[in-house]
């Protein structure tokens, strides 16, 4: 899945739904620098910033 405008990125639609805050979007996007082939959401899941749920709301809103 491509993530080049704001639009389609997961951090920004956490930050915006209030799922995370802007300080762990922006730790999570340092640890996925590490390790790319990683996606933000299994990171954030890792680092207890959100649950499944969060993800299944970004999906969700993706399909729309």
């Amino acid at each position: 899945m491509s993530q080049e405008t704001s639009s389609d990125r997961i951090g920004e639609f956490l930050v915006r739904i209030g799922a995370l805050t802007a300080e762990q979007r922006d730790e999570v996007l340092a640890k996925q620098a590490d390790s790319p082939d990683r996606l933000f959401g299994e990171i954030a899941i890792e680092l207890g910033y959100i649950d499944d749920d969060a993800v299944d709301q970004y999906l969700e809103q993706k399909r729309q």
